[in-house]
C-alpha cells in the first residue's frame, strides 16, 4: 500500500527506530513528556481513589488532621443531634483528636432530657462564640451556625446534615436531604469503616473500630425520634442503619429514653391545642398562649395531627419574647417547611423552615408605642393565624 506522496506504510520496527533516534537527540523533551504522563496518571489515580473512598473514611481523615474539635449541635438539641454529636466524637477520639460537644439554647423536652441523662452525655452550653472550646467546628444536624452571639462569624470545618440549606464545611460536607435522620448518616460512617457494634454486656475488641453500646443506642434512637419510630419520612437507609446498629443496642436504656415522664404543663398545652384549635377545611391552627416550655409545642402539634379529617396543623405559643411555632403535614399540597417560611416572611427577625412533613420557627414579639402611651403589637396573633392559614392554602 502506498501513502499520499508515495512511500509505503511505516513498520513497527521503523517507528521504534525513529522514536529511539528522537530520544537520543532530544532527551530533555522526552523526559519532560514522560514526567507529564506520570503526573497526570498519578493525579487521576488519586482523584478516583478519593471519589471511591467512603464518606466515613473521608471524615476520619479530616478529623485526624486536627488536635481538637468542637462538635456543635443545633439550638435546643434533640436526640438526633445529640446522637450524631456523640458518634462524631467517638470517630474523633479513635484518631486521637479531642472532641467537645456543645450547643446553644436549652435541653428541656422530657425526651431530650431523658436521652442526655440515660446516656450520661457530657454536653456544654454556648451563649457566645467565645465559649467555643476550639476553633475547628463540626456541625451536626444543621448546616449553618446559629443560636448564639457571633455564630454568623463561624466557618465550619465540616458539616453533616440531612436538612436543606446552603451551609457547607471548609474541608468536609455531607448533606443528604433524602434521609430521615442525620443519625443514619453517622451510622453509615461506622458501617463503612467496618465498625463492630458491641452490646452492653459484651467485651469490646481491642481496636478503634468497636462501636460502643451507648453510641449505637443513641444513634438508633436518633433515627427513631426523627422518623416517628420508622413510620414517617423514612428512606431505605434508615432501615439499613437500624439493622446494622441492632446488635449494639441496650434495650433497657432505650426503653427509659422512649418512655420518660411527662410534665403537667406538656399535658395542659396539648389540651389547649385541641380545645382552642381553629379549623378551616382540613387545616388546623392553634394558639396555645403563654407557656414556659417551648418543647411542648411540637408535642402538641403531633397530638393535634391525630384528629380525624385534619391533614395539616400548626401550633404556636409565646415563651418570653417570642412566638414558637411547629407544624405537621400529611397533605401532599402542603410543604410544611415552605409554608411556615412564607407565613413569617414579612415579619422582621422571624425565621422558619423544615421538611415537607414537619417544620418549625420562631417569631420575635416586637411592639410599638402609639399615641396615648398604650402598647400594642405590630401585628396581632389573630392576624398571624390568618397568615398561617393563607400559607397552608397557598394564598400568599
Amino acid at each position: 500500500m502506498e501513502f499520499p506522496g508515495g512511500g509505503s506504510a511505516p513498520t513497527a520496527r521503523s517507528l521504534v527506530r525513529e522514536v529511539e533516534a528522537y530520544s537520543a537527540t532530544n532527551p530533555v523533551l522526552v523526559a519532560v513528556a514522560v514526567l507529564g504522563v506520570v503526573v497526570v496518571a498519578v493525579s487521576l489515580w488519586l482523584v478516583v481513589r478519593w471519589i471511591r473512598r467512603p464518606m466515613g473514611a473521608r471524615l476520619r481523615r479530616a478529623l485526624a488532621k486536627r488536635d481538637e474539635i468542637v462538635v456543635l449541635m443545633h439550638p435546643n438539641p434533640d436526640p438526633d443531634a445529640m446522637a450524631c454529636a456523640v458518634g462524631v466524637a467517638h470517630l474523633a477520639e479513635a484518631v486521637d483528636t479531642d472532641a467537645t460537644l456543645q450547643y446553644s439554647g436549652q435541653i428541656r423536652h422530657q425526651e431530650n432530657r431523658a436521652f442526655r441523662t440515660v446516656l450520661d452525655l457530657d454536653l456544654e452550653s454556648v451563649d457566645d462564640v467565645t465559649d467555643l472550646t476550639a476553633s475547628t467546628i463540626v456541625l451536626v444536624d444543621h448546616n449553618t451556625p446559629r443560636g448564639f452571639d457571633g455564630a454568623e462569624r463561624i466557618e465550619p470545618y465540616a458539616v453533616i446534615d440531612h436538612h436543606p440549606g446552603n451551609g457547607t464545611g471548609e474541608v468536609f460536607t455531607d448533606k443528604r436531604t433524602s434521609y430521615g435522620a442525620c443519625s443514619t448518616i453517622v451510622a453509615e460512617y461506622f458501617r463503612d469503616l467496618g465498625a463492630d457494634p458491641i452490646g452492653p454486656d459484651a467485651v469490646p475488641p481491642e481496636n478503634d473500630l468497636a462501636l460502643p453500646s451507648l453510641v449505637a443506642t443513641g444513634l438508633i434512637y436518633g433515627i427513631q425520634s426523627d422518623t416517628k419510630h420508622l413510620t414517617n419520612g423514612c428512606s431505605e437507609a434508615e432501615f439499613d442503619a437500624s439493622a446494622f446498629l441492632y446488635r449494639g443496642i441496650d434495650e433497657h436504656r432505650l426503653d427509659r429514653i422512649a418512655n420518660p415522664q411527662v410534665s403537667a404543663e406538656v399535658l395542659e398545652v396539648k389540651s389547649r391545642a385541641i380545645t382552642d384549635r381553629e379549623v378551616r377545611g382540613s387545616f388546623a391552627v392553634s394558639n396555645v398562649g403563654e407557656l414556659s416550655n417551648a418543647d411542648a409545642i411540637p408535642q402538641a402539634a403531633d397530638e393535634l395531627m391525630q384528629l380525624e379529617g385534619i391533614t395539616a396543623v400548626v401550633v404556636y405559643g409565646r415563651r418570653e419574647d417570642a412566638l414558637h411555632l411547629s407544624g405537621r403535614s400529611r397533605d401532599d399540597r402542603v410543604h410544611m417547611g415552605r409554608a411556615l417560611q412564607e407565613a413569617v416572611d414579612d415579619i422582621p427577625g422571624a425565621n422558619a423552615g423544615g421538611h415537607a412533613r414537619m417544620g418549625g420557627g420562631r417569631v420575635p414579639v416586637e411592639s410599638a408605642i402609639v399615641a396615648g402611651g398604650s402598647e400594642v403589637g405590630l401585628w396581632s396573633e389573630q392576624q398571624f393565624t390568618d397568615d398561617v392559614f393563607d400559607a397552608l392554602s397557598g394564598n400568599v
